[in-house]
């Protein structure tokens, strides 16, 4: 009877082990279904983009980029719902145990400091495209190159941060030091004009393949003679490319701050950088009306870097950051907006 009662226990072990590991291997088949599909939208997103409505080079008129900035947006904010199902309805790998409720409150917060800090990316930019006098026609298509390469290496900049995060419990000490380094040079470090002809990058690139002043159409590299030459189209995507790098070094511990759910991270960031070259257009020929954004960008660096500090010894309640990095941005934006009344926009 024993030996019976032994082998119904070990097949009610299988049975049961069987069932786990089914059920598991199909959650994590799912899990990549999700990520498989939202990736595959950002791609399809991007193709519409470069082969449909911006097909034919042309000047992004404020108009055009204002409705286009209101799209991305809009889809940003609606993708909340999304998330809510996503995490309501167990079907991603919820790494963190969030609710659904925190998860959203989480991916709007992510997404307002990536927006915020975009918006520093975007004056960096507008000083790229002038310094290689690239006309307005064709600074859709660097950025669309720009922006397809941001979100490959935003990829691999939030994989290895989480995967530091998770390991390593001090790695918040040191995201957050750093953010509040980088707040403090904001605030009192003097503002040196961006050279991007004087930059590492430039003379380092200079040295590898010749490089010419002229331009064919939309074309990265022409033929001269017996050569082939980077055009300063060429050139602006590369340090376009260098300098987002160097923003993300910011940004990507910024949003770590709020999370360290991956899917949550990197839909923030790709929403963010998707709305980032509408917005560049749209804000280009104002710059000037939004100096004083810069000390919201300080406020939400010193806040998210205090965060990540306190991380194991306090935990901010989730609409205590939504609420600061709202305010800091309205606050920045009409403050800006009033002292800067008046005053000549800068034109391109």
């Amino acid at each position: 009877m024993g030996f019976f009662m032994h082998h119904i226990y070990c097949l009610y072990f299988n049975i049961r082990l069987t069932i786990s590991l089914y059920l598991q291997t199909s959650f994590n088949l799912l899990i990549m279904i999700v990520w498989i599909i939202f990736v595959a939208l950002i791609l399809i997103f991007l193709a519409l983009d470069l082969g449909v409505f911006n097909r034919t080079p042309h000047v992004i008129s404020t108009k055009e980029a204002s409705i286009w900035t209101g799209i991305w947006v809009t889809v940003s904010f609606l993708f909340s719902g999304v998330i809510y199902w996503l995490y309501s309805s167990n079907i991603i790998d919820n790494v963190d145990n969030l609710t659904a409720t925190d998860a959203v409150i989480k991916y709007i917060t992510g997404y307002l400091i990536e927006i915020s800090l975009s918006i520093d990316n975007i004056f960096v930019i507008a000083v790229i495209f002038a310094s290689f006098k690239i006309p307005l026609k064709y600074q859709h298509r660097v950025l669309f190159w720009g922006i397809l390469g941001a979100i490959v290496f935003r990829a691999l900049m939030i994989f290895f941060g989480v995967i530091l995060i998770k390991k390593f419990s001090f790695t918040t000490y040191v995201f957050g030091v750093f953010l509040l380094f980088t707040a403090y040079k904001m605030m009192f470090s003097k503002e040196e004009k961006f050279q991007p002809k004087n930059s590492f990058i430039y003379r380092q690139i200079r040295k590898i393949i010749p490089i010419t002043s002229h331009m064919q159409g939309e074309h990265f590299f022409i033929k001269l003679r017996h050569i082939t030459a980077a055009t300063p189209l060429f050139m602006a995507l590369v340090i376009i490319e260098f300098t987002d790098i160097l923003f993300a070094i910011d940004s990507v511990p910024a949003i770590l701050a709020i999370t360290s759910d991956p899917f949550l991270v990197f839909s923030s960031n790709i929403f963010a950088i998707l709305g980032l070259r509408s917005m560049y257009f749209f804000l280009s020929n104002m710059l000037v009306k939004f100096y004083y954004l810069k000390y919201s960008l300080i406020a939400i660096l010193s806040f998210v870097g205090v965060k990540l500090i306190l991380m194991h010894h306090y935990k901010f309640p989730e609409w205590v950051s939504l609420t600061f990095i709202a305010l800091a941005l309205f606050i920045g934006i009409f403050v800006s907006l009033k002292l800067t009344e008046g005053k000549d926009i800068i034109e391109e």
